[in-house]
């Protein structure tokens, strides 16, 4: 299949000895199904124009020239590249790139021989794209008989070849609108080693559902793993005290004190002040007593147990001592808290 530009001649974008196109290039192997607004309105919700689900092999080149919304493409399987006026990003198995609106990119199947595709292309208007499409297909009958005459035993179909590289991805086109206006602020467009899996199947869910009332059920799980991505790229000091303090809530009843804090996450101890101060606005040790503090109020409303055992699991070996903590901290003893907390 010849690539079919569906920009003008005058709609490029240079950069960098780059240029970039308007272009859709993708083969017979290549199987995608799309999610708009007819056969699942409920995107525009999310704000959402267009997703989808493609498995690619062979020839797939597709390239944009400062499009309107935001992209995202994650990978499943096999691998892919991106190029874009700052550069080339590979993009693997269980990674996401984020490409904002108004930049330019194409995407393109690890492995594709772009040298092959690219100087025949054929550069057409939007509305000439069809009219090309219909004079492609309609030269391929006679071209196969006269192909059919010559060859002996010609293959009626074209398999795809064994060393082909097979790229699974699922992508969305959002809006460029407030709800996603971070996506302009992203440092690191590629993540690598993110799981969403569970998005894929969503997608796929909302593809093949024709009840309204379900596919409206998979939308917020849609939106959840989409501002899972939107997140902002966690800096090296903000993963490690996440770490070091999902690490302590594993560990409550242990005596944490500032010495086994500093061990562990490998910072001075002010240093860690002063980190821990910028990004919960406590000490070390006191949002250890605030996260102690969550477990307590959590198990005083879910359980039954004794306030002592709850003051032993929440690391205080001296229920007086839990109990002076926790109204410190709530207003009001355990026993008050957990009595009120049953009249609701």
């Amino acid at each position: 299949m010849q690539p079919i530009n569906l920009a003008s001649s005058g709609s490029q974008n240079v950069h960098a000895q780059r240029t970039f196109r308007d272009i859709v290039n993708i083969g017979p192997h290549c199987l995608e199904r799309f999610i708009d607004s007819t056969n699942a309105p409920e995107i525009k919700a999310l704000d959402i124009e267009l997703a989808g689900c493609s498995n690619l092999s062979g020839t797939y080149q597709v390239g944009r020239v400062t499009p309107p919304n935001h992209t995202i493409f994650y990978s499943l399987k096999g691998s892919g590249k991106i190029l874009t006026p700052s550069g080339e990003y590979a993009l693997p198995a269980s990674s996401v790139i984020i490409l904002p609106a108004h930049q330019s990119f194409e995407v393109q199947i690890d492995q594709f021989d772009v040298t092959s595709a690219t100087p025949d292309a054929t550069e057409v208007t939007k509305n000439e794209a069809s009219e090309v499409q219909d004079r492609v297909n309609a030269e391929k009958a006679p071209q196969a008989q006269i192909e059919q005459s010559s060859e002996p035993a010609p293959a009626a179909v074209q398999e795809p070849r064994a060393e082909q590289e097979q790229w699974d991805i699922i992508w969305l086109n959002l809006s460029d609108c407030p709800r996603w206006q971070h996506f302009f602020d992203v440092a690191h467009p590629v993540q690598h080693n993110i799981e969403l899996s569970g998005l894929h199947h969503a997608m796929e869910l909302l593809y093949l559902e024709t009840n309204s009332q379900h596919r409206q059920a998979v939308i917020p799980i849609i939106q959840q793993y989409l501002q899972h991505i939107a997140t902002p790229v966690k800096s090296t000091h903000q993963v490690r005290l996440s770490a070091l303090f999902a690490a302590v809530e594993k560990q409550l009843q242990f005596n944490w004190d500032i010495d086994a804090l500093v061990d562990k996450v490998h910072y001075s101890a002010p240093h860690l002040h002063r980190l821990c101060l910028a990004q919960f606005g406590r000490s070390p040790m006191q949002h250890v007593i605030y996260l102690r503090m969550v477990r307590a109020k959590n198990l005083l409303i879910s359980t039954q147990w004794p306030i002592a055992y709850i003051a032993n699991y929440e690391g205080y070996s001296n229920v007086f001592t839990f109990s002076k903590r926790f109204k410190k901290s709530e207003g009001m003893p355990p026993s008050e808290f957990r009595q009120r907390q049953s009249l609701h």
